[in-house]
Formats: C-alpha cells, structure tokens, sequence
C-alpha cells in the first residue's frame, strides 16, 4: 500500500442479491492525514457504513460528491446497480438526489440496530454481511421496465434516448416517470452519466494515449468538444484535467 494512497477493492455481490448489488467495496486509507476526494456520478446508490460515523445512504449524483478519509479508517459499502436501490431503500430515488441521507431517517428504529451491530462487529467481512442480512431481509423487486431500459444503456450499442421507450413498449412520459422513482433522474441523464463512466474506462485502459478526440470517439459522444462539456458538467473538471493528459 503507499504511504498517502488508499486501498479500494471491489467484490463481487452474493448470488442471491445480484439482482440489486453492484458490488460490494472496501475502502482501507493509507495516508496519516486526511484526504479529501471527489466521487464522480455513477447512476449508483451506495450504502456506507464509516467508524464513529455510522451508515449513510448516498444517493444518485448528478456531479462530483467531496468525501472526506479519515486515517486508518477503515470503510465498507454496498452499490445498487442503476434503479435497484429504491425499492429496498424504501424512498422515490429522486428524493435522495445529491443527497448524503443517515440510514436512520429512511430506517428508523432498523436503521439504528444496524448501526449497533455495524459498530460492535470486529471486521469488514462481518459488517458486509451483516448489511447483506438486512438487505436479504428488505430487499423489493426492482422495476423490471427500468432494469430492461439500464440495461440496453450500458449495452455496447446504447440506443438514442428519444427510442427508449417505444423499445420498452411504454410512453416516454411513463418511462421517465418511472426512471425518476427508481433511478433518481430521467433516462437522458442516466445515458449522459454511463457515457462519462465508459470514457473514464476506457481511459483507464488506455484507449486514448493521451488522443482525446480518439477517446471521445471511442465513448460514444459526437467530438472531443461535446466530451468536454459533458465532462465539466458531470465531473466539475475538463478531460485533460480529470485524466491528467494536460
């Protein structure tokens, strides 16, 4: 581990709850000093439990999100795939929009024995599945029209949003009803934050070599200007800059 970096490891979600998780993560800081970063919109919602701060829900982002690592802290979390976390969360996405909301106002009196058994327990694994036991416990079905309509946006060949629903065979005004109850915005938005979320892996991967137009080719936007913008918008920074390529 380096001595002022973090460790972030992603695991692979329980069969049973597939459907609704993402991932499970971990999050170990390796700095003696606190850190402050920036989470990038996913479409996700995230469940979080940190020491001496208990569990919050983070909901869909539309922009970039400070975070704030405590040193040696170690934190877990849950991420719901797009439009999979309402229905268990209990609440209408769109209400937790932007938001960092205490398990405990959606939860009550659960959410606080959580809370009790998340503080007591004496490792990560034991806190992931104690989330998941409750998760298993809460868990609602997801919107099966909104799981279809994700699911074509994060394919290799997303469709053009004005398409969508006739795809879906409903109304656009039902499908964006229905996107802002499950995944907290309307399916444009969602298909602006994957297109943002493929660039950065691809770059990750390193598509681009430092070829930006190339990289906003390969990522689907129309020119490395419409990358740009979108960029900014979504992530507070242009491309070069988020990415270190200028």
């Amino acid at each position: 581990m380096e001595p002022d970096g973090i460790a972030y490891r992603e695991l692979a979600p329980p069969r049973d709850l597939g459907e609704h998780l993402l991932c499970r993560w971990l999050l170990r800081p390796g700095s003696r000093r606190d850190r402050r970063d920036m989470v990038l919109p996913d479409g996700c919602m995230d469940l979080v439990w940190r020491p001496g701060r208990g569990v919050v829900v983070a909901g869909p982002d539309t922009g970039p999100a400070p975070v704030r690592r405590r040193p040696g802290a170690t934190v877990v979390g849950v991420r719901f795939h797009p439009g999979a976390g309402a229905a268990t969360l209990g609440l209408p996405a769109e209400e937790l929009r932007d938001l960092r909301v205490p398990l405990t106002d959606l939860w009550g009196d659960g959410g606080r024995r959580l809370e009790d058994r998340l503080d007591q327990a004496t490792s990560s694994h034991e806190r992931l599945e104690l989330i998941e036991g409750e998760l298993r416990r809460r868990a609602g079905g997801p919107d099966r029209v909104v799981a279809g309509a994700v699911a074509l946006l994060r394919g290799p060949d997303p469709p053009r949003i004005n398409g969508l629903a006739g795809e879906l065979g409903i109304s656009e005004r039902q499908l964006r009803r229905r996107f802002r109850v499950a995944v907290g915005y309307g399916p444009k938005t969602l298909a602006r934050v994957l297109r943002f979320q493929r660039m950065l892996a691809l770059a990750r991967d390193g598509v681009s070599r430092g070829d930006l137009a190339r990289l906003a080719l390969a990522a689907g936007y129309a020119d490395q200007a419409h990358m740009t913008v979108e960029c900014t918008r979504l992530a507070g920074a242009s491309p070069g800059r988020l990415l270190g390529a200028g």
